[in-house]
């Protein structure tokens, strides 16, 4: 009996396989830009590690307990509105009110305690109502009217910084006229040798809670869905303006936390403090890996960013250098960032 001739079917799949060989002739640079693609918190993490090794190297004084302190203390604020900087950047969206809004809220905060004698808890909802209120602007001007959320925000940054300015007259509110509670953020304890502060601590506990929710929970994967593609989200059934409007709200409520941490930290509620965080907070979310595009980024390479900008900032400081040359490195950084980002997103998915 003669044996079935199987050279016939054989041969499509021969000719599949070759082709598919041909076609994914990966290099070792493409190997590595997948693996950015799907893990955007690997670049910012190299980063970190090799400018502290360097600037460890430079200073003997950069990994002292004292210096590290500090570091990590002048994170915890920047973190803090970089983490609302995130959930606005990952809808393809920017806020460049966040430092404003955040000092117009510690103000509110310093001057219904100070001024009008108000409790230190009545204080903190008061200023977290304005927070909400800012971020609730910014989010129906952007959902409602359908205005570009970069025009949106640099009309309320404006607007944000003025009714600070009409507000307290420009005067700061000294620690001593504050209630416990509102500078309680700024209250140290020692971890071998290093004190941290309960701001630090309180957000640390805001990236694990975005963690959690941007990627266990429905609406975090709708976050991600209408920056990715929006119009493919409202076809899924995604409400898109709603998810917006929620995505500022939310920020608006990190920026309240942020406005708490920031009179513990300086021990004042200041209307001048802080005017740089606006683009401290993009900076740190554009080098923490996540893209400007929207739709891809995680919450913790935000984090990696701010710490970045920390550490680069204070080491540059020890190092003699001009405050404007670390301003000028910080660019830099964003340059090299976003450039990066536009390469990774090249990948074949």
């Amino acid at each position: 009996m003669s044996q079935p001739d199987t050279s016939a079917s054989s041969a499509p799949t021969s000719t599949l396989n070759l082709a598919s060989e041909f076609l994914d002739r990966s290099t070792p640079l493409t190997r590595i830009r997948a693996v950015l693609h799907r893990y955007p918190a690997i670049s910012p993490a190299i980063v970190l590690v090799m400018a502290i090794i360097v600037f460890g190297v430079l200073n003997e004084r950069f990994l002292a307990p004292a210096n590290l302190s500090l570091v990590t203390q002048q994170v915890a604020v920047i973190g803090t509105l970089a983490a609302a900087q995130t959930l606005v950047i990952l809808t393809a969206g920017i806020d460049l009110s966040v430092g404003a809004a955040m000092v117009l809220a510690s103000m509110v905060m310093g001057q219904v305690a100070a001024g009008a004698g108000i409790p230190g808890p009545a204080a903190l909802l008061l200023g977290l109502v304005v927070a909400l209120a800012t971020g609730a602007v910014n989010g129906v001007l952007v959902t409602r009217l359908s205005l570009p959320p970069f025009i949106v925000t640099l009309g309320t940054l404006n607007i944000y910084i003025a009714l600070t300015l009409l507000y307290s007259g420009g005067a700061t509110v000294r620690g001593a006229d504050l209630p416990e509670l509102l500078l309680s953020s700024g209250e140290v304890f020692t971890v071998a040798g290093v004190n941290i502060s309960y701001g630090v601590v309180m957000m640390l506990l805001l990236y694990a809670v975005l963690a959690y929710i941007l990627g266990r929970t429905s609406w975090g994967r709708h976050v991600y869905a209408v920056g990715d593609d929006p119009e493919a989200a409202r076809l899924a059934g995604i409400r898109v303006s709603r998810v917006l409007l929620s995505v500022y709200l939310a920020a608006g409520a990190i920026i309240a936390l942020a406005a708490w941490i920031q009179i513990g930290r300086i021990n004042a509620a200041s209307p001048n403090a802080s005017v740089d965080l606006n683009l401290d907070s993009i900076t740190a979310v554009v080098i923490g890996g996540t893209s400007l595009f929207g739709g891809r980024g995680v919450i913790w390479g935000t984090l990696l960013g701010a710490l970045i900008v920390g550490v680069f900032r204070n080491g540059l400081s020890l190092a003699g250098l001009d405050v404007l040359w670390q301003t000028f490195a910080v660019g830099v950084l964003v340059i090299i960032a976003v450039s990066l980002d536009q390469w990774i997103r090249k990948v074949k998915k």
